[in-house]
């Protein structure tokens, strides 16, 4: 194994200044994400405007669907990538048979669940209240960005890997090319070949599996460190049971986040069509201002899981600290954007002077409490870093359900409107924080 080409393509976070390292870290997740998360808003914008409401409906009302099972595979990622940092900061041999029984048993699980949604689409749908005129095109437009979940596992577990070796910089250079040709695809599809939402989704699965193969490839030419050749192949049960619930619990608090989205959901749509469109349109929006509050927090979290395995408590909280201090400086700067800049950014969207009022009136209310999602985010990335999984489930769990449980209602009984959204957000992140902070403060004084 080529010792020399491990250092350069990884990074060790058990030494070196923490600020300079988190920023250094932070900033290619955030540019990754805004680029991945561009796949949605091209799709978004384009279908806005060359096909109508209807579709664009449809593409919104998915999206907390798809995302849904993105995120809890993700999840998965995310959690045995806990372990993949730990085992690096401790320098252990069984780093390579983590990362090979990962890879197999994430393959598997994502086949069968890529047959379970297809055949479950229409169902899934009927259950989401979706209007009837638009069942058929949303069902379509689900079952294609279901077939290619296999590709985002592979990306996604890839990618949590390189960046619990402390590699943030690759995985975003394969994103800015998948998310290029998902802009060029889109184009192709839905204005040349007139294919509607349908043709959005087969442009967003071809980018998909082409950003997974340009992963592997490089990662065979340029990171010997994971050039496991055969060892791929290895699986190791008793590296299993841990893998899963670290895994797991990951997955459900990633899942357990888009159920109470597709909660919310499901309370927009008895709203109309209109601002259904309107909250398609915020929510990718708000998804690229909540991003970075997440990101910094995964920058935490691998610098603590690294420290962790090296044992070295001192820069563990001195990592927390760091990371809150610029979770709030974001805070402050996402909500001037959102608050100053509502109707230009729900213009990029859409035209219809209806939604675009809706638009604007959710995300002057929610820039205000941006600031709430960046502390319960850094509190989050503290518990992951330190392996304790269930806290960050849990508060998810917290945080979600009482959106929902407010969010209900003020819709359906008060008939609020679209201001109600970010009022039950607040009462969610509040909760989450009274059942974090606790757990915080008893947690940190043990470090």
């Amino acid at each position: 194994m080529n010792k020399k080409g491990n250092l350069i393509m990884t990074q060790d976070m058990t030494q070196g200044k923490i600020m300079p390292m988190l920023v250094h870290f932070t900033i290619p997740l955030v540019l990754g994400n805004l680029f991945q998360l561009t796949y949605n808003a091209v799709d978004s914008i384009i279908v806005g405007h060359f096909v109508g409401k209807e579709a664009l409906a449809a593409v919104g009302i998915c999206n907390p669907i798809t995302t849904l099972f993105i995120l809890f595979l993700n999840g998965l990622c995310m959690g045995a990538s806990i372990l993949i940092g730990m085992y690096y900061g401790a320098k252990e041999e069984k780093l390579a048979r983590q990362m090979s029984t990962t890879m197999l048993a994430g393959l598997v699980f994502s086949l069968v669940l890529t047959l379970v949604c297809i055949f479950f689409s229409p169902q899934i749908l009927k259950f989401m209240q979706v209007d009837l005129s638009i069942l058929n095109v949303t069902t379509t437009y689900l079952q294609i960005i279901f077939a290619g979940l296999v590709f985002t596992f592979l990306y996604n577990f890839f990618a949590s890997t390189l960046r619990a070796l402390g590699d943030s910089k690759s995985p975003l250079y394969f994103l800015i090319i998948s998310s290029i040709l998902n802009i060029f695809g889109d184009l192709f599809f839905v204005v040349v070949l007139h294919a509607g939402s349908k043709g959005c989704a087969i442009s967003t699965v071809i980018s998909e599996a082409l950003c997974c193969l340009f992963c592997i490839l490089y990662i065979q030419k340029k990171v010997p460190l994971l050039q496991l050749g055969k060892k791929w192949l290895v699986f190791d049960i008793s590296l299993l049971k841990r893998t899963i619930a670290y895994g797991w619990a990951s997955a459900m608090q990633q899942a357990t986040v888009q159920l109470g989205k597709l909660g919310i959901q499901m309370i927009v749509n008895t709203m109309g069509v209109s601002v259904v469109a309107a909250f398609t349109a915020v929510n990718r929006i708000d998804d690229f201002a909540y991003t970075p509050e997440q990101n910094i927090a995964h920058s935490m979290t691998s610098l603590m899981a690294q420290n962790k395995g090296a044992g070295n408590n001192n820069r563990m909280q001195e990592g927390f600290r760091c990371g809150m201090v610029l979770e709030f400086i974001y805070g402050i700067f996402i909500f001037l954007v959102c608050f100053i800049f509502a109707k230009p950014l729900m213009c990029l969207f859409v035209q219809d002077e209806e939604v675009i009022m809706h638009g604007v009136t959710y995300l002057h209310l929610i820039s205000i409490m941006y600031i709430l999602p960046a502390f319960t985010n850094g509190i989050q990335g503290f518990f992951r870093g330190i392996g304790d999984l269930k806290i960050t489930l849990i508060s998810s769990l917290v945080n979600m359900g009482v959106r929902v449980i407010v969010a209900a209602p003020l819709v359906l009984h008060f008939h609020l409107g679209i201001e109600a959204l970010p009022y039950s957000y607040l009462a969610g992140w509040i909760g989450m924080l009274v059942a974090e902070l606790p757990l915080l403060i008893r947690t940190y004084k043990t470090y």
